[in-house]
């Protein structure tokens, strides 16, 4: 398996509009940070989870020439507004594109995207295949197995993925018991850890470190990182031992254990 980060800042992305602060007016190319997005390759199989405002760019970085399934892991726009470019893919591979989502978060993608799932569709539009998850119930795509972990964001439900030895979780401040025993056991575990201070609905760092403490993973990288974590020079070397910080474009090559 190999897993690429095609994106890990946050809402508003790194270097942020406007902003003059020391990250975002950083020349470390490892501070910029698309919205949070990774690819996952398992043999022949294209996953992307999430589609956010960068999709069609970091398709296009990542060269990510084929797309077999798209995974969302909850409604808000960084994660779903560049659903849009979905199209490239319906156009080379001449078949609407499997997603996978909760009954709410589709929902929310047939209100926002009416002219994808209403009656008076045209041509060009993105063509989609809706596939309801069932919170914490498995599921098969292409014969691999993908393990849905819910968590919560706030009051928000959010979905992570398992998929064999890797677990993705990305804004969540909450995670029970039942979803810790889903991502205990994974050789990579990614976890939200938006800034040191804590949040009302993100993990900060030393709670997103106790987790994966807690869970034993063997490595666990940090992601969905804003600008008031300040340049990664200055805290990345601080991080407990077996904690990372992702950066856009880092790859992941995970063997079976």
């Amino acid at each position: 398996m190999n897993v690429t980060f095609l994106g890990t800042g946050t809402s508003q992305g790194v270097p942020v509009i406007g902003c003059q602060c020391d990250t975002c007016a950083s020349e470390d190319k490892r501070d910029t940070r698309l919205r949070c997005s990774v690819h996952v390759q398992v043999d022949d199989t294209s996953i992307v989870i999430d589609t956010g405002p960068d999709f069609r760019y970091q398709m296009l970085r990542a060269n990510v020439t084929s797309l077999d399934v798209v995974l969302i892991t909850h409604e808000h726009n960084d994660h779903i507004i560049g659903i849009d470019d979905i199209r490239s893919f319906n156009f080379l591979q001449r078949k609407d594109m499997p997603l996978f989502a909760t009954n709410k978060v589709i929902n929310e993608l047939k209100q926002r995207f009416n002219y994808v799932f209403g009656d008076s569709q045209y041509p060009g539009i993105p063509r989609v295949v809706t596939h309801t998850i069932t919170p914490n119930k498995a599921f098969e795509i292409n014969g691999v197995r993908i393990q849905p972990i819910q968590v919560m964001h706030g009051k928000l439900p959010v979905q992570g993925f398992r998929i064999g030895d890797f677990t993705y979780v990305t804004d969540a401040n909450f995670v029970d018991e039942a979803a810790r025993e889903l991502i205990r056991g994974s050789q990579v575990f990614v976890i939200n850890a938006l800034r040191f201070k804590e949040h009302h609905s993100h993990f900060n760092v030393d709670q997103a470190v106790a987790l994966a403490k807690e869970l034993g993973v063997r490595q666990t990288y940090i992601t969905h990182i804003s600008h008031h974590m300040g340049k990664i020079e200055d805290w990345q070397s601080k991080l407990p031992e077996g904690v990372f910080s992702a950066v856009d474009g880092l790859s992941l090559a995970i063997e079976s254990a």
